[in-house]
């Protein structure tokens, strides 16, 4: 099923600590239905280190936050939106921001009809 969001998409925090702050889909977590935000409204997630012979201080890192997917939406022209998909008549698949129309990204071509097709060396003998 497609997603509503893609990786490099800006986005708005919907709901959480960090309502409204946006942020960059830096990474998506298909098996858990959530994405990696960084952003600079968005604190990360300190992460102690031990130290070792690379990192003898050790230390803190900050690791950036995690949504569920359902708690994103994209943002056009500085609001969040919702996303539809449509179908152009050249057959290729387009995200759309239902209120203004505006089209974020083509997905992908279909190929035309008039393509060559690839032909199985079993399917050539046949005929």
């Amino acid at each position: 099923m497609p997603t509503h969001i893609r990786k490099g998409d800006e986005v708005m925090i919907r709901s959480g600590d960090f309502k409204g702050a946006t942020g960059t889909v830096v990474r998506m977590l298909t098996k858990t239905d959530r994405v990696v935000v960084k952003g600079a409204r968005i604190k990360g997630i300190t992460k102690t280190l031990k130290p070792t012979r690379i990192n003898p201080q050790g230390g803190q890192v900050m690791v950036d936050r995690s949504f569920h997917v359902s708690a994103v939406s994209p943002v056009v022209d500085g609001k969040a939106a919702r996303v539809r998909f449509e179908t152009k008549k050249d057959g290729s698949k387009v995200r759309v921001a239902v209120a203004g129309g505006k089209v974020l990204k083509e997905l992908g071509v279909v190929r035309s009809a008039n393509a060559k097709k690839k032909t199985s060396k079993k399917s050539a003998a046949k005929a």
